[in-house]
């Protein structure tokens, strides 16, 4: 009997700590990102010299307070799951983890706890609570265009740091350590700065030949900014492309999604069961 009560305080507990179709489980949550966002907030305050040094104390019992309530959920969490140790290996526990670890560290190592804004990215949580359902569908999409792009931008990244090696030794050779260029390494941080159109003016070439090339590498900035967006979108449209419904008669995609005829062959859709 008691084992019982004990398997249903757990599946009870499960629905509040992991889920947001009941009431209590969305409140639940709501109140978890409100602290979130204060725990985040008091790191950002103590990090002020002026407030530091007014309320450092009660700025240190906030943080321990946050610590101790996400402490709780923690071992609430890893009490109610049927599978602990996959829960403790997950992305989220694995942050839930690191969200309550510097406020103990901090004891050992002052300055730790400023990591604590690590907690950031509990705030992922947040998409639970609204529910963004409609969204669901272009998330799906995005994510299938970037797994499908990220080999061709690996190799275009590639590309652009094999440039800015060589045009930051170049520039190492033509102007040297009188117009700033001190090193290959400031080169190269020179180069980026130039061919991502960015342009901080700390440094800048001198001599002619050295404001010749860095013209060239402006110019070629500008084509190398549009080359990752235009990978993306190509990827984007074949997903796009792929996630809509096809018509059983000619293949072609159903646009748009709730069409009682194909576009494309202008056969009734509705026959074929394939449209809500």
């Amino acid at each position: 009997m008691r084992v019982r009560k004990n398997e249903q305080l757990r599946k009870r507990i499960f629905s509040i700590v992991f889920g947001s179709d009941t009431k209590e489980g969305r409140l639940f949550d709501l109140i978890l990102l409100v602290t979130i966002l204060l725990s985040i907030g008091s790191v950002f305050l103590e990090s002020i010299s002026s407030l530091r040094v007014k309320y450092l104390p009660y700025i240190q019992v906030a943080e321990w307070a946050f610590t101790i309530l996400f402490t709780i959920e923690y071992s609430l969490r890893i009490y109610s799951s049927e599978k602990p140790m996959r829960y403790i290996l997950s992305f989220y526990g694995l942050i839930d983890l690191i969200a309550i670890l510097p406020t103990y560290i901090s004891l050992l190592f002052g300055g730790a706890h400023y990591l604590v804004v690590i907690r950031a990215f509990r705030l992922l949580r947040v998409f639970r609570i609204l529910k963004l359902s409609r969204y669901l569908y272009e998330g799906n999409i995005l994510r299938r265009a970037l797994q499908s792009s990220i080999y061709k931008i690996t190799v275009f990244i590639t590309s652009v740091v094999a440039l800015v090696t060589i045009v930051g030794t170049l520039m190492y050779i033509i102007e040297g350590d009188k117009s700033g260029f001190t090193s290959i390494p400031v080169s190269i941080y020179w180069a980026i700065v130039t061919i991502t159109t960015v342009g901080y003016g700390d440094i800048s070439p001198q001599t002619p030949l050295g404001q010749f090339l860095a013209s060239i590498l402006m110019v070629i900035g500008y084509g190398i900014i549009a080359v990752p967006t235009g990978i993306v979108s190509v990827e984007m449209a074949k997903a796009t492309d792929e996630a809509r419904k096809k018509c059983p008669f000619c293949k072609a995609s159903v646009y748009p999604e709730h069409a009682n005829y194909c576009s494309n062959c202008g056969k009734d859709l509705t026959k074929e069961g394939i449209t809500g």
